[in-house]
């Protein structure tokens, strides 16, 4: 088993700034990782800019960028120039979305997202080694020609600064066998969400175990992150609204993040073994009644995601997310003042040793 890094999720929906404020006492507890989420709220990289200006040392995610709203290109200048401000502490993180937010927020149609994440990787890496940008790919040409398009004057062009990094670490947010075993492949970390470790070999060995047969060796071991509530305490009340926080979180996933047949974490929970249950949570949450569909979230499936207990019990769920492979734990902890949650990463900090 490989030693897990701590990382914190930022809440983007937060009094952001104050955050910041505090970050160098969470470095300091521990957290070797920062990732920023940027859905349809600000931007991730110009606050994951503002983070590598106060931190020494955290790595610095992006979690995740979707592929449709930025090109190629543009994804690999961001990383190189987060990647030069922070000093070589950049992780590129990736990701499809979903047609409610890419069609919706961003106005670009959701199509090929498996192949457009392959292409995104060859060319992003391109890029960082400073060759001059030529690509014929399904979904992107560069230069785009008359051909596909363009006007035909379109140059080959490289990127004018040296990247500190010609091979950025790459994140892909995958859950569907098919993106999990691409990530495998040829990504460096790969992201899921609604993680159970008990059922990560059930549910994404055969599609791991793909992927990696075709990675190219040099790559080193894929990297698995995953994000889990956190809270140590021995106050059953305040064990009990934590995990209600979880439930509720669940079922926004499970019932709400898609339509009935088009929800990718519904049909991840039914492949946990939750069929009936997924069902009821998705029937309930899109009738509006979100109480009742979080009521419906299993009791297991919320602990087992979750980071949340006793010291013994918190100890027990570390240890197993590490027997599945997680490399990078992302915890977000729920204690109510920044005291209580830099005790609580640095409490995990010292059971991850």
């Amino acid at each position: 088993m490989t030693a897990i890094t701590l990382g914190m999720p930022i809440n983007y929906a937060g009094d952001f700034r104050e955050t910041i404020a505090n970050l160098a006492d969470f470095e300091a507890a521990g957290v070797g990782r920062v990732a920023v989420p940027e859905a349809y709220s600000f931007d991730a990289v110009s606050q994951l800019g503002f983070i590598a200006a106060k931190t020494e040392k955290m790595e610095l995610q992006t979690a995740v960028l979707p592929m449709y709203s930025r090109t190629p290109t543009n994804l690999a200048m961001t990383a190189a120039g987060l990647d030069y401000i922070s000093g070589g502490r950049a992780i590129l993180g990736i990701g499809a979305s979903g047609p409610q937010v890419i069609e919706g927020f961003h106005g670009v149609k959701y199509d090929f997202p498996l192949g457009r994440a392959r292409e995104h990787v060859e060319i992003c890496r391109k890029v960082w080694r400073r060759e001059r940008v030529e690509y014929q790919g399904k979904h992107y040409t560069l230069p785009l020609d008359a051909e596909h398009g363009g006007s035909g004057l379109g140059k080959p062009l490289k990127i004018i600064n040296h990247p500190i990094r010609e091979r950025i670490p790459m994140l892909l947010a995958a859950i569907g066998p098919k993106n999990v075993e691409l990530a495998a492949e040829v990504f460096e970390e790969f992201q899921p969400v609604l993680y159970h470790p008990e059922h990560v070999e059930s549910v994404f060995g055969e599609a791991l175990a793909a992927g990696r047969a075709k990675r190219d060796p040099s790559m080193g071991e894929l990297k698995i992150v995953v994000q889990a509530a956190a809270l140590v305490t021995e106050d059953e009340d305040q064990i009990n609204n934590a995990l209600a926080g979880v439930r509720h979180h669940a079922a926004l996933y499970i019932g709400g993040m898609g339509a009935r047949g088009k929800n990718f974490y519904n049909s991840l929970v039914q492949r946990y073994g939750y069929v009936d249950e997924a069902k009821i949570i998705q029937d309930l949450y899109l009738d509006g009644k979100k109480a009742e569909a979080a009521d419906a979230v299993p009791d297991e499936l919320v602990r087992a995601m979750s980071l949340i207990g006793p010291r013994e019990v918190v100890s027990e769920r570390l240890d197993a997310f590490t027997r599945s492979g997680v490399g990078v734990m992302l915890a977000s902890p729920l204690a109510g003042t920044h005291r209580e949650r830099v005790e609580t990463m640095a409490t995990l900090a010292e059971l991850i040793g």
